[in-house]
Protein backbone atom coordinates (compact mmCIF):
# COMPACT_ATOMS: atom_id res chain seq x y z
CA UNK A 1 0.00 0.00 0.00
CA UNK A 2 1.45 3.23 -0.85
CA UNK A 3 2.24 5.76 1.86
CA UNK A 4 -0.82 9.23 2.24
CA UNK A 5 0.82 12.39 1.29
CA UNK A 6 -1.13 14.93 2.95
CA UNK A 7 0.21 18.74 4.38
CA UNK A 8 0.80 19.22 8.13
CA UNK A 9 -2.00 21.30 8.84
CA UNK A 10 -4.96 18.90 7.34
CA UNK A 11 -3.40 16.54 9.58
CA UNK A 12 -3.24 17.94 12.70
CA UNK A 13 -7.03 19.39 11.54
CA UNK A 14 -8.31 15.55 11.13
CA UNK A 15 -6.72 14.07 14.32
CA UNK A 16 -8.22 14.34 17.66
CA UNK A 17 -6.55 17.09 19.84
CA UNK A 18 -4.19 14.68 21.92
CA UNK A 19 -2.88 14.65 25.16
CA UNK A 20 0.77 15.73 23.60
CA UNK A 21 -1.18 18.82 22.07
CA UNK A 22 -2.62 19.85 25.19
CA UNK A 23 0.64 19.37 27.31
CA UNK A 24 2.48 21.39 25.21
CA UNK A 25 0.33 23.95 25.08
CA UNK A 26 0.15 23.43 29.45
CA UNK A 27 3.92 24.05 29.14
CA UNK A 28 3.40 27.26 26.98
CA UNK A 29 0.25 28.58 29.55
CA UNK A 30 3.05 28.01 32.32
CA UNK A 31 5.50 30.44 30.23
CA UNK A 32 3.29 33.00 29.79
CA UNK A 33 2.31 33.26 33.49
CA UNK A 34 5.64 33.29 34.86
CA UNK A 35 6.02 35.91 32.72
CA UNK A 36 2.98 38.00 34.04
CA UNK A 37 3.66 37.65 37.28
CA UNK A 38 7.00 38.91 36.64
CA UNK A 39 5.14 42.35 34.74
CA UNK A 40 2.86 42.55 37.81
CA UNK A 41 5.63 42.27 40.40
CA UNK A 42 7.48 44.91 39.13
CA UNK A 43 4.85 46.96 39.60
CA UNK A 44 4.03 46.01 43.22
CA UNK A 45 7.68 46.84 44.28
CA UNK A 46 7.76 49.83 42.90
CA UNK A 47 6.23 51.64 45.95
CA UNK A 48 9.05 49.84 47.96
CA UNK A 49 11.59 50.84 45.87
CA UNK A 50 10.48 54.11 45.96
CA UNK A 51 10.99 54.59 49.49
CA UNK A 52 13.76 52.23 49.72
CA UNK A 53 16.07 54.38 47.71
CA UNK A 54 14.40 57.65 48.11
CA UNK A 55 13.03 57.94 44.57
CA UNK A 56 10.76 60.31 43.05
CA UNK A 57 7.91 58.72 40.39
CA UNK A 58 9.79 60.07 37.31
CA UNK A 59 13.08 57.85 38.68
CA UNK A 60 11.11 54.67 38.10
CA UNK A 61 10.33 55.35 34.96
CA UNK A 62 13.69 54.19 33.30
CA UNK A 63 13.34 50.92 35.40
CA UNK A 64 10.00 50.00 33.53
CA UNK A 65 11.36 51.01 30.20
CA UNK A 66 14.39 48.83 30.86
CA UNK A 67 12.75 45.54 30.98
CA UNK A 68 10.49 46.82 28.07
CA UNK A 69 13.58 47.87 26.19
CA UNK A 70 14.65 44.45 26.48
CA UNK A 71 11.07 42.62 25.61
CA UNK A 72 11.40 44.47 22.44
CA UNK A 73 14.77 43.73 21.68
CA UNK A 74 14.62 40.34 22.29
CA UNK A 75 11.18 39.61 20.32
CA UNK A 76 12.94 41.28 17.66
CA UNK A 77 16.24 39.12 17.64
CA UNK A 78 14.73 35.73 18.94
CA UNK A 79 11.67 35.22 16.75
CA UNK A 80 13.56 35.51 13.39
CA UNK A 81 15.96 32.86 14.85
CA UNK A 82 13.32 30.76 15.75
CA UNK A 83 12.16 30.66 12.16
CA UNK A 84 16.08 29.52 11.26
CA UNK A 85 16.42 27.55 14.30
CA UNK A 86 13.60 26.20 15.68
CA UNK A 87 10.93 26.88 18.49
CA UNK A 88 11.90 24.81 21.04
CA UNK A 89 15.71 25.81 21.54
CA UNK A 90 14.70 29.23 21.31
CA UNK A 91 12.24 28.98 24.14
CA UNK A 92 14.05 27.06 26.41
CA UNK A 93 16.92 29.33 26.04
CA UNK A 94 14.24 32.40 26.44
CA UNK A 95 13.57 30.82 29.29
CA UNK A 96 17.03 30.23 31.23
CA UNK A 97 17.82 33.90 30.19
CA UNK A 98 14.72 35.57 32.28
CA UNK A 99 14.98 33.00 34.85
CA UNK A 100 19.02 33.97 35.46
CA UNK A 101 18.66 37.44 34.99
CA UNK A 102 15.62 37.57 37.43
CA UNK A 103 17.73 36.13 40.09
CA UNK A 104 20.75 38.32 40.00
CA UNK A 105 18.41 41.18 39.61
CA UNK A 106 17.07 40.22 43.44
CA UNK A 107 20.69 41.19 44.22
CA UNK A 108 20.87 44.82 42.93
CA UNK A 109 22.61 47.27 45.37
CA UNK A 110 21.53 50.22 43.20
CA UNK A 111 18.66 51.19 40.59
CA UNK A 112 21.40 51.74 38.17
CA UNK A 113 22.25 47.61 38.36
CA UNK A 114 18.51 46.57 38.56
CA UNK A 115 17.78 49.07 35.57
CA UNK A 116 20.55 46.61 33.72
CA UNK A 117 19.31 43.25 35.00
CA UNK A 118 15.97 44.26 34.08
CA UNK A 119 16.87 44.54 30.37
CA UNK A 120 18.80 41.08 30.80
CA UNK A 121 15.19 39.81 31.87
CA UNK A 122 13.23 41.31 29.78
CA UNK A 123 15.39 40.23 26.51
CA UNK A 124 14.71 36.58 27.64
CA UNK A 125 10.81 37.17 27.90
CA UNK A 126 10.81 39.00 25.06
CA UNK A 127 12.17 35.53 23.22
CA UNK A 128 10.05 33.17 25.08
CA UNK A 129 6.64 35.22 24.59
CA UNK A 130 6.11 35.00 20.95
CA UNK A 131 7.86 31.45 20.67
CA UNK A 132 5.21 30.18 22.77
CA UNK A 133 2.27 31.50 20.94
CA UNK A 134 3.70 30.27 17.55
CA UNK A 135 4.03 27.10 19.00
CA UNK A 136 0.75 26.47 20.67
CA UNK A 137 -0.35 27.66 17.06
CA UNK A 138 1.35 25.12 15.45
CA UNK A 139 -0.20 22.32 16.96
CA UNK A 140 -3.81 23.37 17.06
CA UNK A 141 -6.82 22.36 14.59
CA UNK A 142 -7.68 25.24 12.36
CA UNK A 143 -11.58 25.30 13.45
CA UNK A 144 -10.39 25.47 17.33
CA UNK A 145 -6.83 27.90 16.85
CA UNK A 146 -8.02 31.15 18.10
CA UNK A 147 -9.78 29.55 20.77
CA UNK A 148 -6.89 27.43 22.38
CA UNK A 149 -4.28 30.18 22.00
CA UNK A 150 -6.47 32.77 23.84
CA UNK A 151 -6.47 29.71 26.42
CA UNK A 152 -2.97 29.25 26.38
CA UNK A 153 -2.57 33.54 26.48
CA UNK A 154 -4.41 32.92 29.67
CA UNK A 155 -1.75 32.24 31.62
CA UNK A 156 -0.27 36.07 31.28
CA UNK A 157 -3.03 37.50 32.96
CA UNK A 158 -3.75 34.66 35.56
CA UNK A 159 0.23 35.18 36.58
CA UNK A 160 -0.52 39.08 36.70
CA UNK A 161 -3.12 38.85 38.59
CA UNK A 162 -0.98 36.53 41.07
CA UNK A 163 1.58 38.11 40.91
CA UNK A 164 0.13 40.97 41.90
CA UNK A 165 -1.65 39.60 44.99
CA UNK A 166 1.22 37.56 46.00
CA UNK A 167 3.54 40.06 45.73
CA UNK A 168 1.28 42.73 48.03
CA UNK A 169 1.05 40.12 50.55
CA UNK A 170 4.44 38.66 50.76
CA UNK A 171 6.55 42.53 50.27
CA UNK A 172 6.66 42.86 54.06
CA UNK A 173 7.96 39.63 54.98
CA UNK A 174 10.48 38.73 52.13
CA UNK A 175 10.90 42.25 50.26
CA UNK A 176 11.59 43.22 46.84
CA UNK A 177 14.58 41.36 46.89
CA UNK A 178 12.75 38.08 47.75
CA UNK A 179 10.01 39.09 45.10
CA UNK A 180 12.12 39.12 42.50
CA UNK A 181 14.13 35.77 43.48
CA UNK A 182 10.87 34.02 43.37
CA UNK A 183 10.55 35.33 40.28
CA UNK A 184 13.80 33.86 38.54
CA UNK A 185 13.58 30.89 40.49
CA UNK A 186 10.09 29.68 38.77
CA UNK A 187 11.18 29.87 35.29
CA UNK A 188 14.29 27.83 35.93
CA UNK A 189 12.31 24.80 37.64
CA UNK A 190 10.59 24.80 34.16
CA UNK A 191 13.76 24.09 31.74
CA UNK A 192 13.80 20.24 32.83
CA UNK A 193 10.30 19.79 31.52
CA UNK A 194 10.58 22.06 28.75
CA UNK A 195 13.28 20.10 27.55
CA UNK A 196 12.26 16.69 28.07
CA UNK A 197 8.39 17.04 27.35
CA UNK A 198 8.15 19.72 24.85
CA UNK A 199 8.31 18.47 21.17
CA UNK A 200 9.76 20.99 18.57
CA UNK A 201 6.96 22.46 15.93
CA UNK A 202 5.94 19.37 13.30
CA UNK A 203 5.08 22.24 10.87
CA UNK A 204 8.53 23.72 11.04
CA UNK A 205 10.25 20.48 11.05
CA UNK A 206 8.45 19.38 7.72
CA UNK A 207 9.08 22.27 6.50
CA UNK A 208 12.94 22.56 7.01
CA UNK A 209 13.00 18.80 5.66
CA UNK A 210 14.20 17.17 9.00
CA UNK A 211 14.69 13.94 9.88
CA UNK A 212 11.78 11.82 9.11
CA UNK A 213 12.25 9.75 12.12
CA UNK A 214 11.60 12.63 14.56
CA UNK A 215 8.98 13.84 12.46
CA UNK A 216 6.99 10.36 12.82
CA UNK A 217 7.64 9.83 16.67
CA UNK A 218 5.74 13.38 17.10
CA UNK A 219 2.88 11.82 14.67
CA UNK A 220 3.05 8.65 16.94
CA UNK A 221 2.32 10.73 19.81
CA UNK A 222 -0.26 12.64 18.53
CA UNK A 223 -1.74 10.15 16.81
CA UNK A 224 -0.99 6.95 18.93
CA UNK A 225 -3.76 4.73 17.48
CA UNK A 226 -2.74 5.53 13.86
CA UNK A 227 -2.54 2.56 11.29
CA UNK A 228 0.11 4.00 8.42
CA UNK A 229 1.76 7.19 8.83
CA UNK A 230 1.10 9.80 6.24
CA UNK A 231 4.13 11.61 4.12
CA UNK A 232 3.83 15.36 5.50
CA UNK A 233 4.33 17.98 3.46
CA UNK A 234 4.38 21.64 4.17
CA UNK A 235 0.77 23.66 3.72
CA UNK A 236 0.93 25.29 0.58
CA UNK A 237 2.66 28.63 -0.39
CA UNK A 238 4.84 28.04 2.10
CA UNK A 239 8.44 27.90 1.74
CA UNK A 240 11.75 26.86 3.66
CA UNK A 241 13.69 30.20 4.37
CA UNK A 242 12.39 32.99 5.53
CA UNK A 243 13.42 36.89 6.31
CA UNK A 244 11.99 39.70 8.09
CA UNK A 245 10.97 41.04 4.30
CA UNK A 246 8.25 38.18 3.85
CA UNK A 247 6.32 40.19 6.62
CA UNK A 248 5.51 42.92 3.28
CA UNK A 249 4.94 40.48 0.45
CA UNK A 250 2.11 41.01 -1.49
CA UNK A 251 -1.22 40.27 0.51
CA UNK A 252 0.94 40.74 4.12
CA UNK A 253 2.58 44.62 3.92
CA UNK A 254 -0.37 46.52 4.83
CA UNK A 255 -1.58 44.40 7.55
CA UNK A 256 1.56 43.99 8.90
CA UNK A 257 1.67 47.56 9.86
CA UNK A 258 -1.65 47.25 10.78
CA UNK A 259 -1.17 44.27 13.44
CA UNK A 260 1.86 46.73 14.75
CA UNK A 261 -0.54 49.57 15.03
CA UNK A 262 -2.86 47.84 17.07
CA UNK A 263 -0.22 45.95 19.23
CA UNK A 264 1.48 49.02 19.61
CA UNK A 265 -1.77 51.65 21.11
CA UNK A 266 -2.98 47.98 22.96
CA UNK A 267 0.36 47.68 25.04
CA UNK A 268 0.69 51.41 25.68
CA UNK A 269 -2.96 51.03 28.02
CA UNK A 270 -1.95 47.56 29.37
CA UNK A 271 1.71 48.20 30.76
CA UNK A 272 0.67 52.03 31.61
CA UNK A 273 -2.47 50.25 34.18
CA UNK A 274 0.23 47.32 35.10
CA UNK A 275 2.69 49.53 35.72
CA UNK A 276 1.39 52.78 37.49
CA UNK A 277 -2.50 52.01 38.94
CA UNK A 278 -0.67 50.20 42.55
CA UNK A 279 1.23 53.61 42.95
CA UNK A 280 -2.29 55.60 41.44
CA UNK A 281 -4.43 53.91 43.51
CA UNK A 282 -2.07 54.37 46.54
CA UNK A 283 -2.15 58.47 46.05
CA UNK A 284 -5.64 58.52 46.24
CA UNK A 285 -5.60 57.04 49.77
CA UNK A 286 -5.85 52.61 48.89
CA UNK A 287 -3.43 51.23 51.27
CA UNK A 288 -0.80 48.21 48.86
CA UNK A 289 -2.93 45.53 49.42
CA UNK A 290 -6.72 46.93 48.57
CA UNK A 291 -4.84 48.41 45.19
CA UNK A 292 -3.19 44.52 44.38
CA UNK A 293 -7.21 43.19 44.97
CA UNK A 294 -8.43 45.79 42.28
CA UNK A 295 -5.72 46.14 39.92
CA UNK A 296 -5.89 42.04 40.01
CA UNK A 297 -9.36 42.27 39.13
CA UNK A 298 -8.05 43.51 35.28
CA UNK A 299 -5.86 40.37 35.28
CA UNK A 300 -8.95 38.32 35.90
CA UNK A 301 -11.51 40.43 33.41
CA UNK A 302 -8.36 40.01 31.08
CA UNK A 303 -8.53 36.10 31.53
CA UNK A 304 -12.17 35.83 31.38
CA UNK A 305 -12.52 37.85 28.27
CA UNK A 306 -9.63 36.04 26.61
CA UNK A 307 -11.72 32.81 26.77
CA UNK A 308 -14.80 34.41 25.24
CA UNK A 309 -13.40 36.33 23.17
CA UNK A 310 -11.80 33.50 22.19
CA UNK A 311 -14.65 31.29 21.54
CA UNK A 312 -16.61 34.34 19.81
CA UNK A 313 -13.43 34.80 17.21
CA UNK A 314 -13.74 30.88 15.84
CA UNK A 315 -17.34 31.56 14.98
CA UNK A 316 -17.64 35.37 14.23
CA UNK A 317 -14.20 36.15 12.72
CA UNK A 318 -11.52 38.07 14.85
CA UNK A 319 -11.27 41.73 13.53
CA UNK A 320 -15.16 41.69 14.40
CA UNK A 321 -15.34 40.64 17.63
CA UNK A 322 -12.02 42.57 18.68
CA UNK A 323 -12.91 45.56 17.15
CA UNK A 324 -15.94 45.59 19.32
CA UNK A 325 -14.14 44.82 22.10
CA UNK A 326 -11.34 47.19 22.38
CA UNK A 327 -14.94 50.21 21.96
CA UNK A 328 -16.03 48.62 25.18
CA UNK A 329 -12.50 48.75 26.53
CA UNK A 330 -12.13 52.18 26.34
CA UNK A 331 -15.97 53.34 27.67
CA UNK A 332 -14.84 51.58 30.69
CA UNK A 333 -11.35 52.92 31.11
CA UNK A 334 -13.63 56.31 31.35
CA UNK A 335 -15.64 54.87 33.58
CA UNK A 336 -12.72 53.47 36.02
CA UNK A 337 -11.08 57.22 35.55
CA UNK A 338 -14.49 58.22 37.56
CA UNK A 339 -14.23 55.49 39.73
CA UNK A 340 -11.04 56.34 41.17
CA UNK A 341 -11.79 60.14 41.58
CA UNK A 342 -14.85 59.24 43.39
CA UNK A 343 -12.99 56.29 45.47
CA UNK A 344 -16.43 54.68 44.47
CA UNK A 345 -15.36 51.13 45.26
CA UNK A 346 -17.45 49.16 43.41
CA UNK A 347 -17.78 51.06 40.19
CA UNK A 348 -13.82 50.71 40.23
CA UNK A 349 -14.10 47.14 40.62
CA UNK A 350 -16.60 47.11 37.74
CA UNK A 351 -14.40 49.20 35.01
CA UNK A 352 -11.41 47.28 36.07
CA UNK A 353 -13.50 44.01 35.47
CA UNK A 354 -14.45 45.62 31.83
CA UNK A 355 -11.03 47.35 31.10
CA UNK A 356 -9.35 43.65 31.53
CA UNK A 357 -12.08 42.29 29.55
CA UNK A 358 -12.01 44.81 26.69
CA UNK A 359 -8.40 45.36 26.45
CA UNK A 360 -6.57 42.85 28.02
CA UNK A 361 -8.79 40.01 26.84
CA UNK A 362 -8.45 41.91 23.25
CA UNK A 363 -4.53 41.82 23.29
CA UNK A 364 -4.82 37.91 23.94
CA UNK A 365 -6.84 37.52 21.21
CA UNK A 366 -4.86 40.02 18.70
CA UNK A 367 -1.85 37.45 19.63
CA UNK A 368 -3.77 34.55 18.33
CA UNK A 369 -5.06 36.59 15.46
CA UNK A 370 -1.45 37.45 14.35
CA UNK A 371 -0.51 33.85 14.54
CA UNK A 372 -2.97 32.63 12.39
CA UNK A 373 -2.22 35.72 9.96
CA UNK A 374 1.05 34.61 8.76
CA UNK A 375 2.50 30.84 7.34
CA UNK A 376 4.86 28.79 9.09
CA UNK A 377 7.96 30.15 7.34
CA UNK A 378 7.63 33.56 9.12
CA UNK A 379 5.05 33.02 11.73
CA UNK A 380 7.65 33.45 14.58
CA UNK A 381 8.78 36.58 12.86
CA UNK A 382 5.43 37.99 12.28
CA UNK A 383 4.39 37.25 15.97
CA UNK A 384 7.93 38.40 17.71
CA UNK A 385 7.73 41.57 15.35
CA UNK A 386 4.39 42.36 16.17
CA UNK A 387 5.07 41.86 20.05
CA UNK A 388 8.38 44.23 19.78
CA UNK A 389 6.34 46.97 18.10
CA UNK A 390 3.96 46.51 20.52
CA UNK A 391 6.76 46.70 23.45
CA UNK A 392 7.56 49.73 22.21
CA UNK A 393 4.21 51.20 22.78
CA UNK A 394 4.44 49.65 26.55
CA UNK A 395 7.89 51.24 26.79
CA UNK A 396 5.64 54.54 25.91
CA UNK A 397 2.71 53.77 28.46
CA UNK A 398 5.02 52.76 30.75
CA UNK A 399 7.05 56.37 30.42
CA UNK A 400 4.13 58.49 29.87
CA UNK A 401 2.14 57.00 33.27
CA UNK A 402 4.91 59.08 35.38
CA UNK A 403 4.89 61.64 33.21
CA UNK A 404 0.95 62.23 33.01
CA UNK A 405 1.32 61.84 37.18
CA UNK A 406 3.87 64.68 37.68
CA UNK A 407 1.28 67.11 35.77
CA UNK A 408 -0.58 66.89 38.49
CA UNK A 409 -3.91 65.53 35.73
CA UNK A 410 -7.27 63.93 37.63
CA UNK A 411 -7.19 60.13 37.25
CA UNK A 412 -10.25 60.49 34.82
CA UNK A 413 -8.40 63.01 32.45
CA UNK A 414 -5.20 60.40 32.40
CA UNK A 415 -7.58 57.71 32.12
CA UNK A 416 -10.12 59.51 29.30
CA UNK A 417 -6.68 59.96 27.52
CA UNK A 418 -6.13 56.59 27.55
CA UNK A 419 -9.39 55.42 25.73
CA UNK A 420 -8.06 57.12 22.58
CA UNK A 421 -5.60 54.57 21.44
CA UNK A 422 -8.13 51.85 22.37
CA UNK A 423 -10.52 53.61 19.62
CA UNK A 424 -6.98 53.68 17.30
CA UNK A 425 -6.93 49.57 17.96
CA UNK A 426 -10.84 49.35 16.83
CA UNK A 427 -10.22 50.96 13.97
CA UNK A 428 -7.06 49.61 13.08
CA UNK A 429 -8.30 46.14 13.03
CA UNK A 430 -11.44 46.99 11.40
CA UNK A 431 -9.16 48.18 8.39
CA UNK A 432 -7.54 44.89 8.21
CA UNK A 433 -10.83 43.10 8.08
CA UNK A 434 -11.98 45.27 4.85
CA UNK A 435 -8.21 44.52 3.79
CA UNK A 436 -8.93 40.92 4.29
CA UNK A 437 -12.35 40.86 2.24
CA UNK A 438 -10.46 43.28 -0.98
CA UNK A 439 -8.07 40.49 -1.11
CA UNK A 440 -10.34 37.52 -0.80
CA UNK A 441 -12.04 38.95 -4.09
CA UNK A 442 -9.46 39.73 -5.98
CA UNK A 443 -8.08 36.17 -5.11
CA UNK A 444 -11.55 34.83 -6.51
CA UNK A 445 -11.59 37.17 -9.60
CA UNK A 446 -8.67 36.15 -10.31
CA UNK A 447 -10.19 32.46 -10.08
Amino acid sequence: MSQKTMDVQSFIDETPLSFTQKLIMWLCFLIVAIDGFDTAAVGFIAPALKAEWALQATDLAPLFGAGLFGLMAGAMVFGPLSDKLGRKPILIGSVMMFGLASVFASFSADLEALIIWRFLTGLGLGGALPNAITLTSEYAPTSRRSNLVTLMFCGFTIGSALGGIFSAQLLPHIGWHGILLMGGIMPLCTVPFLYFLLPESIRFLVLKKKSVEKIEQIVRKIAPKIQQIPKLTPTINEVEKSSLKDLFEKGYALGTFLIWFTFFMSLLIIYMISSWMPTLLTNHGFNLSNASWLTSIFQIGGTIGAIVLGLLMDKKGATTILSIAYVFGAVFLICLGLGIEQSNTILLMFAMFGVGAGISGSQVGANAFAASFYPTHCRATGVSWANAIGRSGSIVGSIMGGWLMSLNLSSLEIMSLLAVPAFCSAISLLLIKFLKKEHASVVSSLG
